[in-house]
């Protein structure tokens, strides 16, 4: 069975005084305090919610990647 790729991301900086639609966007990444970190599935919409905000987050481990 082949194994679910992960990334695990990482929040550096504070939401506020951000839009709310980024704040809504690090709360649905299971990010909302600086340097909480989150497994997240390595998805087309995941990518996209860790673009959005990429000034506030940084990938620390993507796993699964195949060799």
């Amino acid at each position: 069975m082949a194994a679910k790729k992960t990334i695990k991301v990482e929040q550096t900086g504070s939401p506020i005084r951000r839009e709310a639609s980024q704040r809504q966007t690090l709360i649905g990444l299971g990010l909302n305090r600086i340097g909480r970190q989150a497994d997240l599935p390595d998805t087309p919409a995941t990518r996209g919610m860790i673009a959005k905000v990429r000034h506030l987050v940084r990938v620390v481990d993507a796993e699964g990647k195949s060799s």
